[in-house]
Order: C-alpha cells, then structure tokens, then sequence
C-alpha cells in the first residue's frame, strides 16, 4: 500500500488520439457527460484529453477504470474501433 503525506493529491493526465477530429467528438461528447467534477476533458483537434486526480493511487484506479469504461462504451456505439 503505498501512503502519501497528507493534503498530498494523485494524477493522471489521459490523451486519446482519434483519427480524425470527427470521431475524437463523437467520443468526446458521449463522455463529457460523466465528468461530474472528477474529471475534467477537453478536446484538441482529434486528441481527447482527460485530467482526473484522488487522494489517494486506488481512488484515482477507481476513477480511471470507469472513465475508460465509458471510453469503451462510446467508441463501441460510434464505431471507433473498427475505425482505428
């Protein structure tokens, strides 16, 4: 178990690359939703970027496998992948 000192934060800074700018916003749109305060997204050209922390490495685990679940999700339903 790794402890942090306190008031200390963890991060993770995400970028998808899209192959285009068209799909980058479908994805990007189906997601943005989600953010709820624990993430904060933006899109530049066809690149998704994704910025979340935690206080602590399981929280932000945690916060990170259910945004890329979301991912997942809205590249399956905008057939990304078989685009990529």
């Amino acid at each position: 178990m790794i402890s942090l000192a306190r008031g200390m934060r963890v991060r993770c800074r995400l970028e998808l690359e899209y192959p285009d700018k068209k799909l980058a916003e479908l994805v990007y749109k189906s997601v943005k939703v989600d953010d709820d305060g624990f993430i904060s997204s933006s899109l530049k050209e066809n690149v998704l970027v994704a910025e979340m922390e935690a206080e602590s490495p399981s929280s932000l685990l945690h916060t990170l496998d259910d945004y890329l679940s979301c991912i997942s999700v809205a590249e399956k339903v905008n057939n990304v992948r078989s685009k990529r």
